[in-house]
This record gives C-alpha cells, sequence and structure tokens, in this order.
C-alpha cells in the first residue's frame, strides 16, 4: 500500500527525513489521512533522554541516592529537549547535573587515584555531524563534560589531556576549582582502605561511585551522547580509561544511534564497545538487542561487565547491564522510567514525580 511515494514499510521505521520531507511536499494531506497512527507514534517517540549513573555493585545505603540522582538527569535533560535544544544540549545537561552531584564517579564525587589526587575524563559526540571532543586526566574542573564540548567545538582536535587541557580551560575563561572540592569523604575513605597491601583487587571496585553517561534524540532526529568519569579506584596516576576514546566510552551516529557505557574501562576499550554496540544495530538488530549482545561479547571474550544506555534516531531506547546493578532513567513522552535491578522499570509522571505510574520486570 502506497500513498504518493511514502510507503507504509517506510513509514513503519519511523525515519525523521521522511517525515520532515513528507510534511515539507503536497503528500502531506495524503500522508496524515492514511497513516495517522504512524504520525501519533512518531511525536511519541520525540524527543528522549537516557541517562546512567554507573554499572557494577552499589550499596544498599547509597542505592536510593544514586537512583534520585539519575532521576533528576533525566528530567533536566528532557525539559531542554521539551524547550526546544538539541540532542547535544540536552546530554551536556544530564551529564552536568549529574558531575555536581556527589553520588556519582564524576566531576565532584570522583574517586582518587594511588596518589590520592582526582584525574577526570570526558567525551561528547554530535551524532549529526560526527563531530567529537574529549578530555582525559584533567585536575581541578567542575564539569569535565562542558569542556569536551568546547573541545568539539571550538579546536580541530578530538581530545585534549592534562596540562595542556587545563592551559586551554583557562583560555576559554573556566575557572578552575580547588582539589578539595572535588573530593568526598567517601571517595577518602575508598581510597584510604584500598591502599591496604592486603586490599583485593576486585573488592576494591565494589562499593565505588559510579561513571556517568547520557544519550538523546532531540525532536529533529538528531542523536548524541556524553559521558564523564572520574575512573579507577587508586588507579596509576595518568591512566586513562574508555571515556575519552571515541567508539569506546561513547559514539553518536544519525544513521545508527547513540551509547554511552560504564564498566571496567579496560575491557570497553578491547572492545569498543560503543561502536561494537551500534554496528549491531546497522545490523538490524534492535537497541536492546544490541546492547545485550555488545555485552555479552565483552563479557565472554575479554570477562568484563559493565552497562550501557543506547538510543536509535526514532526514539527507541535501553538501559542494560551484566553487573549487579546500575543506576539509570529515561524520559520521554512525558514519562519518567528507572531502575537498578535487572528487569526493573519503575514509571511515574515527569509533572508529578512523587506518584508512581506502573513498575514492570521482564
Amino acid at each position: 500500500m502506497r500513498c504518493g511515494s511514502v510507503s507504509c514499510a517506510a513509514l513503519t521505521t519511523f525515519e525523521p527525513s521522511l517525515v520532515r520531507n513528507a510534511l515539507e511536499s503536497v503528500e502531506l494531506f495524503c500522508f496524515v489521512a492514511v497513516y495517522p497512527a504512524y504520525w501519533c507514534v512518531l511525536v511519541a517517540m520525540l524527543p528522549v533522554v537516557v541517562v546512567h549513573g554507573g554499572a557494577g555493585h552499589i550499596p544498599n545505603e547509597r542505592a536510593e541516592t544514586s537512583c534520585t540522582g539519575v532521576r533528576a538527569a533525566a528530567r533536566g535533560g528532557y525539559a531542554v529537549l521539551k524547550g526546544g535544544g538539541s540532542a547535544m544540549d540536552a546530554v551536556v545537561e544530564a551529564v552536568t547535573l549529574l558531575e555536581n552531584n556527589p553520588a556519582y564517579n564524576a566531576g565532584c564525587g570522583s574517586v582518587l587515584n594511588v596518589k590520592g589526587g582526582v584525574e577526570m575524563d570526558a567525551i561528547v559526540m554530535d551524532g549529526r555531524t560526527l563531530d567529537s571532543g574529549a578530555v582525559s586526566a584533567v585536575k581541578r574542573i567542575a564539569n569535565p563534560v562542558q569542556l569536551a564540548r568546547l573541545v568539539m567545538e571550538k579546536t580541530s582536535h578530538l581530545c585534549l589531556t592534562a596540562e595542556g587541557a587545563s592551559e586551554f580551560a583557562r583560555a576559554m575563561g573556566i575557572q578552575e576549582v580547588p582539589e578539595e572540592s572535588l573530593i568526598t569523604d567517601y571517595a577518602r575513605m575508598r581510597w584510604k582502605k584500598n591502599l591496604d597491601p592486603g586490599s583485593n583487587p576486585v573488592e576494591c571496585q565494589m562499593g565505588k561511585m559510579g561513571t556517568v553517561g547520557a544519550v538523546a534524540v532531540d525532536t529533529e532526529g538528531n542523536v548524541a551522547c556524553a559521558t564523564s568519569t572520574g575512573g579507577m579506584i587508586n588507579k596509576m596516576e595518568g591512566r586513562v580509561g574508555d571515556t575519552p576514546c571515541i567508539g569506546c566510552g561513547g559514539y553518536a551516529d544519525n544513521q545508527s544511534g547513540a551509547v554511552s557505557p560504564t564498566g571496567h574501562g579496560e575491557a570497553i576499550m578491547k572492545v569498543t564497545l560503543s561502536r561494537q554496540i551500534l554496528f549491531y544495530m546497522e545490523q538490524g538488530k534492535s537497541a536492546q538487542e544490541a546492547a545485550d549482545e555488545g555485552l555479552a561479547y565483552m563479557r565472554e571474550r575479554v570477562q568484563g561487565l559493565g552497562g550501557v544506555v543506547v538510543v536509535d534516531p526514532q526514539g527507541a531506547w535501553a538501559a542494560r547491564f551484566s553487573s549487579r546493578q546500575m543506576a539509570w532513567a529515561a524520559a520521554q513522552n512525558e514519562l519518567l522510567h528507572y531502575g537498578l535491578y535487572a528487569g526493573e522499570d519503575i514509571m511515574q509522571s515527569i509533572q508529578d514525580p512523587d506518584l508512581p505510574h506502573t513498575h514492570s520486570q521482564e
């Protein structure tokens, strides 16, 4: 069945460019008359933002704080989208909110390296142009994700590191903050505990705050991602993980989707997890199928655990993880979804956050 040059089969993919072309032509009336259901679904799917607060083992006493933070970040990013902001605007806003929350391993809650200092990484990527910006091993910066965006927009480079990134931040008018303002009592406690000669290198990562990230699709069908982290607890000075590496700590492409991961950075880097997941989506898999397959491959191939948030340009999204927990939240169609354990999807109204809407398990 066809209506002019717009086919029913094509419409079921909810391709944003197809709809824009239809709206700009005389076929608009035929399109709306014959395919009203597709139009309604498309409108409901966009915009969307999905955030994560890190995968791993979250202590019971920190679980609610972690869930509250990702809900607030998703609401913040969604408000940007509903106000006409771009997907890039939304993911930077969401991650900035998480960096400002000491419950996470990013910004003011970053873990400490072996010398007791803070070194942070961040990345952003615009799926419309494939432009990207990242910073690594930066110090005394409150919001590395904002600096990463400036690298993308104000330089011809993809990544700046250490003192070079600090010099660029000063040139851009970003004021440095005291390192102590980025160090929490919890981070210092974990650092001291893991300096003990008998500390277990696996257990030392349990209970750590999480890397943060976000993906979004705006009303134009453009996708973007952002990820920010303080890295691994008691890491070597100068260690750089997956986060600032394009294709590992994030990837966004309007032709396939956007991914932001969390987990063991070295494992994510070995399998280029973000790009791998989008490869599966390019082969026709859904966001959820691609996420599950990518995580399963990382676990099988390099024994790595982690989690991801994924979105495609039509607004379908997934929050999946192979670790014990991952705090996540998604905002779409005036509903907020969130969870912490596998199969958990709690929903509430964006406008009335204190009233749960429904709860589901896979």
